[in-house]
């Protein structure tokens, strides 16, 4: 079984950052539907640059989205049959020691995700190769290999494998979704009203966010099956 995962994060981890809130999170999508959830996005993207004249080339980022926009990427995403969003939040106000390096901690956050909003909802009966996508702006390069190998050792007991594949998230509409996503969910933590418009028309069973620390868990919660034609 292959699943895709888009990721992205909001906030900063940076030890000298004031910032509260730190978010690792994006969506998750079986093989069968991953072209689904880019094309869809793709054409409301390519929508909201000719109506604001914004050049195709350009990178719409969340901020630069009003409600509506938001609320029509997220009402025909989450109707796609194996859409799952996920996001890790880090309340680093609450941690008991202070984040020294960002790559490391990054992989931390990769990990926790896995842990708390991805691996939980899956009904595995089959090994799992997830294909991973990730923007790689906030990468160094001595550090490309370094999640990849991390992954596989801390899911050593599990019947998992894990490819890591970078990108600029400005040609790459997963990772620019990725970023919607867990900006949204950022955003509920850190100023909710800069939200409150957009999340009644999320679906809670295509979400999941936990808190960190403390595992307080919002959204879905009952596990998927997918046999290739629908989630069932």
């Amino acid at each position: 079984m292959q699943i895709y995962v888009y990721l992205d994060e909001s906030g900063s981890i940076h030890k000298n950052s004031k910032t509260r809130y730190f978010a690792v999170g994006g969506y998750f999508v079986f093989k069968e539907d991953k072209n689904k959830v880019t094309a869809i996005y793709k054409r409301i993207n390519k929508k909201i640059k000719d109506n604001k004249k914004i050049p195709l080339n350009y990178e719409i980022k969340s901020y630069n989205m009003n409600d509506l926009e938001k609320i029509e990427i997220f009402s025909n995403i989450q109707n796609i049959n194996s859409f799952f969003g996920c996001s890790i939040i880090f309340d680093k106000f609450s941690m008991k020691k202070e984040i020294i390096e960002s790559n490391i901690f990054f992989n931390y956050s990769v990990k926790i995700l896995f842990k708390d909003c991805i691996i939980p909802l899956l009904n595995l009966n089959e090994s799992v190769k997830f294909i991973i996508s990730i923007d790689n702006r906030n990468i160094r390069v001595g550090d490309l290999n370094n999640l990849e190998t991390y992954l596989k050792t801390e899911f050593c007991l599990e019947n998992f494998d894990f490819k890591i594949t970078y990108f600029d998230s400005a040609t790459n509409f997963g990772i620019q979704l990725a970023d919607l996503i867990t900006n949204t969910f950022y955003n509920y933590y850190k100023d909710y009203n800069i939200i409150k418009n957009v999340l009644p028309y999320l679906n809670s069973k295509n979400f999941r966010i936990s808190l960190f620390p403390g595992y307080k868990m919002k959204g879905r919660i009952k596990k998927i099956t997918y046999n290739g034609n629908g989630n069932v």
